[in-house]
Parts: C-alpha cells; structure tokens; sequence
C-alpha cells in the first residue's frame, strides 16, 4: 500500500501563487506516476498535472500550461504543484494520486485540500 498525505492550498487573491505537496510512503517503489487533479463544485473532476515517479514525462492540462509547474523531490519523496497567476476559476478541492501501472488508472489518492482563488 501507499499512503498519501498533502499539504498546502488555502485563499488567495487572483494573480497569487500557492504550492500544493504530496508526500508518498510505504511501497512507494511500486508507484510509477503521480498526478494531481482537481473537483470545483458541481463538476466533474479534471485533470490537473502528472509526471513520471522518475521526475521526468510531465504533463498539464491546457488550462494551467505556463501557469502551473509539477515536480519531484527524491529526498522527500513528495510531488509538488507549483500554482502561479492563479485565476477564480482554478478553485477547487485539489487531490494527488499515484498510479502502479503506466497505462492504468490511479490507485492512491491523497486527502483533498481546498484551493480557493479570490477575483
């Protein structure tokens, strides 16, 4: 098993910037990709960002390209979102998952925590 905890988020004025942090324990040498998504209300959750275990392969969703930055700290073993010019329509309760297989689905899921963009 993998155990998720996240940390970070919270209000901020549009323009801002937050960062979000997901620490991985347990059989993390089974985890092959982490991702981070995200669920506003009444809607659907989206993809956000992913990249690989590794720290190489990441990927964003259109609507945070050049605004959000995905990372890995080896000596953490933590994946961070890096949240820049952050706009009203980025709020939303964001989660971090890791996945064993590259072409399954998400297996572990973090807490949620809430992110909140004032305009």
């Amino acid at each position: 098993q993998v155990q998720m905890v996240q940390s970070g988020g919270g209000l901020v004025q549009a323009g801002g910037s937050l960062r979000l942090s997901c620490a991985a324990s347990g059989r993390t040498f089974s985890i092959s990709r982490m991702g981070w998504f995200r669920q506003a209300p009444g809607k659907e959750r989206e993809f956000v960002a992913a990249i690989n275990w590794s720290g190489l392969s990441p990927l964003y969703v259109d609507s945070v390209k050049g605004r959000f930055t995905i990372s890995r700290d080896n000596t953490k073993n933590t994946v961070d979102l890096q949240m820049n010019s952050l706009k009203p329509e980025d709020t939303a309760v964001y989660y971090c998952a890791a996945k064993k297989d590259f072409a399954g689905g998400y297996d572990y899921w973090g807490q949620g925590t809430q992110v909140t963009v004032s305009s």
